[in-house]
């Protein structure tokens, strides 16, 4: 017999009406204006709507200002501290690394982000897949009409012998049910996309997090010698000023050098100003020691035991100063920063969301399928006879919604380029800081040379001024304004060299110097840190060890 269901002309028919529907599909998309992504495009994307991305382009400058300079050196900046050549200061990064809580609080959000580039990926194979169970045991009314009980009584041919007929019924039943949206568009396939990124981005605010505590560990430390060196200045001032006084007094007492009263409140003045300075000082230095608490992890108390009591005063409060900096080029910044490389990846991340919303605009293509068993007496639930199954091919299409659709896609067209102006500015920004820093650095070091000069000659003229004065050739005034330029001299000496110190900080914390510390903390443990490709380094985060992000080369 002829199978009309199967002719040449019906196939042929269905085939023109389905184009028909299609063009008329395509039609409606394209004169709403809501289709961004065309057919050769969606295929060159490898079959994904929306844009793929590509790194968007920066200002940035080919060398730093004081590139000339002799003291700018293009050497590795890794481990920068140990420049300083002070055990204690790389005692103490060892110990806020392993023990730091904000650093395992960036340590936890990478995991977090790890889960989630989990789940999206998990999302591109079928999304619903359940093993499901039931038992019912029905009761009918026998007062209704047409019940089971009622039929087979009225009935003129008997039931057959064994038939159970009646009220109660159970049905018993097993099985597997799946719905599986296909990936016809890329939806799930750019989601995959930013949630990759989104790794990537906690991977480099945790390395961000790491370049802050440490620059902060050693700019704290260094706080902490330069109040104990200016403590140490003041108290030394202090003997001075005190056996001058016994001087002046006793001169005073007995009428020498015709010295008055005023001459003895002028030294007294001059000490007790430069006592009232050690409290303050004490201060600074107890804010800095609870700080570094802080960042090492642990409650605030005196370190004074393990820091020591510092340099000696004919020494700068940080010894070992070195006094050239590896600046590298500024266009490294954007390979080095790891809040740079952060924003840039924030930006990967949300341009696969504008895939993510023109996907809406398309059919999502479904595959709906159950297997199972069912039966109404348990003994035969498994019999091949009791097996069931369905599978259901079906779409969904969003229709009449284009503008609300199509707006969404702008909204994350326009947050794209929000997050574009974030990146370039922080690549601005991020040069400005390195900048000043470097030019700091450089300039701090001219100001504690003259300062060095100047506190030589001020303390020279102090001591040519107190024997004029025992000799009797000049006031007590001339001695009092000296002592008090010294005292402020070498004060100021001491903050300078201070700053020299905080400047090279913030010129390696403005570069991103640092982070790779967590590459090599545990290189023995792991010996793949030679091989290419990502390598897993465990993040040092105290009694518990978090799985560490994936320590990749930024690019």
């Amino acid at each position: 017999m002829y199978d009309e269901c199967h002719s040449p002309r019906r196939s042929g028919t269905r085939l023109l009406r389905w184009l028909a529907q299609a063009g008329l599909a395509s039609a409606v998309l394209v004169s709403g204006g809501c289709v961004t992504t065309g057919p050769l495009q969606w295929i060159r994307n490898g079959f994904k709507v929306g844009p793929n991305y590509c790194r968007p382009p920066v200002p940035v400058a080919e060398e730093w200002i004081e590139a000339k300079d002799s003291k700018v050196q293009s050497r590795p900046m890794q481990d920068w501290w140990q420049l300083f050549n002070d055990a204690t200061l790389n005692s103490l990064i060892q110990t806020a690394y392993e023990q730091n809580v904000t650093l395992r609080v960036a340590g936890t959000r990478v995991l977090e982000a790890r889960a989630q580039q989990a789940i999206a990926v998990g999302s591109i194979f079928p999304q619903t897949q359940q093993a499901t169970g039931q038992y019912s045991r029905v009761a009918l009314s026998h007062t209704t009409f047409n019940n089971p009980a009622q039929l087979a009584a009225l009935s003129p041919t008997p039931a057959p012998p064994g038939a159970l007929i009646g009220n109660y019924t159970s049905d018993w039943s097993g099985g597997f049910n799946l719905s599986w949206e296909l990936d016809f568009w890329g939806r799930f396939r750019r989601n995959i996309e930013s949630a990759n990124a989104n790794l990537d981005a906690s991977v480099e605010n945790y390395d961000d997090a790491l370049v802050t505590l440490l620059a902060d560990v050693a700019t704290n430390y260094v706080q902490y010698r330069v109040a104990q060196q200016r403590i140490k200045i003041a108290r030394a001032n202090v003997k001075i000023q005190q056996d001058i006084l016994a001087l002046v007094e006793e001169q005073f007492q007995v009428g020498i050098n015709k010295v008055t009263q005023l001459d003895v409140a002028q030294a007294r003045t001059a000490l007790a100003q430069t006592r009232s300075t050690i409290p303050a000082l004490e201060i600074a230095l107890g804010q800095a020691n609870d700080t570094l608490c802080i960042l090492l992890g642990i409650p605030p108390r005196d370190l004074g035991p393990e820091l020591g009591s510092g340099p000696d005063l004919d020494t700068g409060p940080i010894p070992n100063m070195p006094t050239w900096v590896a600046a590298g080029v500024p266009a490294d910044l954007l390979r080095r920063r790891p809040d740079v490389r952060s924003a840039e990846r924030q930006v990967a991340a949300q341009s696969a969301q504008i895939g993510v919303a023109e996907a809406d605009l398309y059919p999502a293509i479904f595959i709906n399928g159950t297997l199972g068993y069912e039966a109404s007496d348990l003994s035969k639930l498994f019999e091949s006879r009791s097996f069931m199954g369905t599978i259901t091919p079906n779409f969904k299409w969003n229709i009449l919604n284009y503008g609300r659709i199509a707006n969404n896609v702008r909204l994350q067209e326009a947050r794209t380029q929000e997050l574009i102006a974030t990146y370039q500015n922080r690549v601005l920004t991020a040069a400005r800081e390195a900048q000043t820093a470097l030019r700091s650095f450089l300039r701090s070091q001219e100001q504690a040379a003259e300062l060095a000069r100047s506190v030589q000659a001020a303390a020279a003229a102090t001591q040519i001024g107190v024997r004029q004065y025992k000799a009797g050739t000049v006031p007590f005034n001339t001695v009092f304004n000296l002592e008090t330029t010294q005292v402020q001299q070498e004060d100021n000496l001491a903050v300078a060299q201070g700053n020299i110190a905080f400047n090279l900080i913030a010129v390696y914390r403005a570069l991103g110097g640092g982070w790779e510390f967590r590459l090599h903390e545990n290189c023995a443990a792991s010996p793949r840190m030679d091989a290419p490709g990502p390598t897993e380094v465990p993040l040092a985060s105290g009694p518990e060890q978090l799985p560490a992000p994936t320590a990749t080369e930024p690019k």
